[in-house]
């Protein structure tokens, strides 16, 4: 199945500019692809030249980029975020020299099953997860991330076949998770998966400090949860660290809870189909 990436949430009124531009020297093709999108986002083309002068000044923030190789990113104060998943190339690794996975151990898929990913961000569990099922839908409420990833996904190419398999099993839209539920049937998804922001990151993971400034901070609460069991057929998986509190501040019984001694991260379960 071909990616459906569908914009829904676009933000259009920031505190400060948001462009578009390209790296230097760009080619031909950089420079139309960035005017493209331009339109497509809804947002001003700068010559690279001329924005140095508006990001010292902080006017502009926050800005896309594409380079030469047609690579989409986007520059934030704390970095530049753009869609790789190698995270989830070193976990097949790990996967296939262990046998073992917390994630999957949580996740126990089967190969006909649709997965619902509430909080996609730069879609590394996704792409894991994608190789083991038949489809994983996303939601992604920040626009800014959304672009990127969603551009990312549409043009990756891997050496590694089973990432570009896995990448076409997944569906992506910016739209917030709670109104994207209210409108889903009961049980439309075999398995609901969440991994919200944490309350005490790591910021020592590089890979994720760029999205840091981009990313939604809404955090979980219990009827939230009730509606991810409402829509889910086999269970639900919700990420955190042990050293959140947000297991501790949602009213709902995990049947499984499972942790990570190593890294401190926690995948607590709700089974459905015990």
């Amino acid at each position: 199945m071909d990616i459906v990436s569908r914009e829904r949430n676009e933000s259009k009124n920031e505190d400060y500019a948001v462009v578009i531009t390209t790296s230097h020297t760009p080619s031909k093709e950089a420079v139309e692809l960035a005017k493209k999108l331009s339109q497509d986002f809804g947002i001003p083309y700068y010559n690279r030249r001329h924005l140095s002068e508006r990001v010292k000044e902080g006017k502009v923030k926050v800005y896309y980029v594409v380079d030469n190789n047609l690579q989409l990113s986007v520059v934030t104060p704390t970095g530049r975020l753009f869609f790789h998943p190698g995270m989830a190339k070193i976990r097949m690794e790990n996967y296939k020299r262990d046998g073992k996975d917390l994630l999957l151990e949580a996740l126990k898929p089967s190969s006909e099953d649709i997965i619902y990913d509430a909080t996609f961000g730069l879609g590394m569990d996704a792409v894991f997860m994608a190789h083991f099922v038949k489809q994983v839908i996303g939601t992604e409420v920040s626009a800014h991330i959304y672009r990127v990833v969603s551009y990312g996904l549409s043009k990756y190419q891997s050496k590694e076949e089973w990432i570009n398999i896995a990448i076409k099993k997944i569906v992506l839209f910016n739209e917030d998770m709670k109104s994207f539920m209210k409108k889903q049937s009961d049980k439309s998804f075999d398995i609901v998966y969440c991994d919200p922001m944490f309350e005490n990151p790591v910021y020592e993971s590089s890979a994720l400090n760029p999205l840091r400034p981009l990313a939604s901070y809404d955090t979980l609460d219990t009827s939230t949860v009730k509606e991810m069991v409402r829509i889910a057929r086999k269970r639900i998986v919700i990420k955190t660290l042990i050293k959140d509190s947000l297991l501790e501040r949602l009213a709902v019984k995990f049947d499984r809870v499972i942790t990570s001694k190593r890294s401190g991260l926690v995948y607590a379960c709700v089974d459905l189909d015990k």
